[in-house]
């Protein structure tokens, strides 16, 4: 049975839609934008996450008896509101940046166009989504970016919600993570999953080596061993006589993680196992990340710092009326003026300036017509919905390359850590009187 994503959205959303059709006004046509007005303090570029779940989530955005149901008892709405929910199909279109696109400020990352009604009603449950999916996929780019050839695996389930576990694992997947611990994930978005054991398993047996021995006899000699229980050096000398030199990887999840890679890769070499490698864990960030990118680290395990959007939990995206139908029917701009929360008005399109070699300079936005393009030029918006169908699903392996594709089109600061502003800049251009 299909799930309504009806009612996850807030109150005010059916409030406003009573109201507006009551008055006459709900037909109104309408444009809806969301973007975010900067950046998280200090990043120099954020990447959109989650349209593909926002679309499907769309897909199952219908009022049936339960929410109908609801809605009567708790009287949020009236009786005529109720009726006209029964019947509710979006209709409208949707376009925007394509998933795993880099974005910057004031980048229109999602345009609804419908009738005032349709449109509202999608507010809370479009931020929702691209909030968290966005602030996910942003903290992974930066993880990957300092993380080089180094593959990074997430594994932040056990970290937040259940349902936000498979969420980040799908949005750190876009960018550039290579597997992640959480099933769900796989099962439902193709995401790769991968993952051995915990301490729990080593300390269930009378010793290192039945511990060792079970999981090698189990999972085979490329299996990767936990080696930190007890003692580093002791664990990776049974890891050496259990496993042999086909020893598949070792795991550390405490210490000083570079001297601990440093001693054991010596350890390692010693013994012939060149090619067995060495997993880092424990709290990292992408700081960590960098700072282990001098040691012999093969590969990281990230989970609290990705899960909570490495000290930005949200991408603090808005969703703004920016163009509705006047008196004569013509669509008129619309603008937020309040102090330090001010929107553009006018339905926007959006390309990124490139120079000849194909860098990115600056975000250049369109308002009322499209930018136009000065021949190096890449246009980054996208069809999503047309007459309320939705016709790009936003694969996950295709947003991935984009990903990839669109980081790397960036100048070189991008991949700075330190504190910056945005690396490229954003200009609009408006409409030809």
């Amino acid at each position: 049975m299909t799930v309504s994503t009806a009612l996850l959205t807030d109150h005010y959303e059916l409030t406003m839609l009573q109201a507006a059709l009551r008055s006459g006004e709900a037909r109104r046509r309408c444009v809806f934008e969301a973007f975010a007005r900067r950046l998280p303090d200090g990043r120099r570029y954020g990447v959109l996450g989650g349209t593909g779940r926002f679309l499907e989530a769309l897909e199952t955005f219908r009022f049936g008896d339960d929410e109908l149901r609801f809605l009567r008892d708790t009287r949020v709405v009236d009786a005529e509101t109720v009726a006209w929910l029964e019947g509710y199909r979006f209709s409208g279109q949707v376009s925007g940046y394509a998933e795993g696109e880099c974005y910057f400020p004031g980048s229109p990352v999602l345009v609804v166009e419908s009738s005032f009604a349709e449109g509202v009603v999608l507010e809370t449950l479009a931020l929702s989504i691209l909030n968290h999916d966005t602030a996910i996929a942003s903290a992974a780019s930066r993880m990957t970016s300092a993380a080089g050839d180094r593959p990074c695996i997430e594994m932040g389930s056990r970290r937040t919600h259940e349902e936000a576990a498979v969420a980040a694992a799908r949005a750190a997947y876009v960018a550039g993570f290579e597997a992640t611990s959480n099933l769900e994930a796989g099962r439902r978005h193709g995401v790769p999953t991968t993952g051995t054991a915990a301490h729990a398993f080593t300390l269930l047996y009378d010793s290192e080596r039945e511990a060792f021995t079970a999981q090698v006899e189990s999972l085979g000699r490329g299996t990767t061993l936990l080696v930190d229980t007890y003692d580093v050096r002791t664990a990776v000398d049974l890891a050496l006589e259990i496993a042999g030199p086909e020893l598949g990887a070792v795991r550390l999840d405490s210490g000083d993680l570079l001297i601990q890679a440093t001693e054991v890769r010596h350890q390692l070499d010693a013994a012939g196992n060149h090619d067995t490698k060495i997993i880092v864990t424990s709290d990292l960030d992408e700081y960590a990340i960098a700072g282990l990118a001098a040691g012999p680290v093969s590969g990281y395990g990230v989970g609290t710092a990705l899960v909570t959007g490495s000290g930005a939990p949200t991408a603090s995206m808005v969703y703004k009326l920016v163009q509705r139908e006047d008196a004569s029917g013509r669509l008129a701009p619309v603008a937020k003026k309040s102090k330090d929360k001010t929107s553009v008005g006018g339905r926007k399109w959006a390309l990124r300036r490139r120079s000849p070699e194909g860098v990115a300079q600056a975000e250049v936005i369109g308002i009322g017509e499209h930018p136009v393009d000065d021949g190096d030029d890449r246009s980054l918006m996208v069809e999503l919905v047309r007459d309320g169908d939705v016709v790009d699903h936003q694969d996950i392996h295709e947003a991935r390359a984009r990903h990839a594709a669109s980081r790397d089109e960036l100048p070189r600061a991008a991949r700075q850590l330190s504190r910056g502003e945005p690396v490229i800049p954003t200009f609009y251009e408006q409409e030809h009187a």
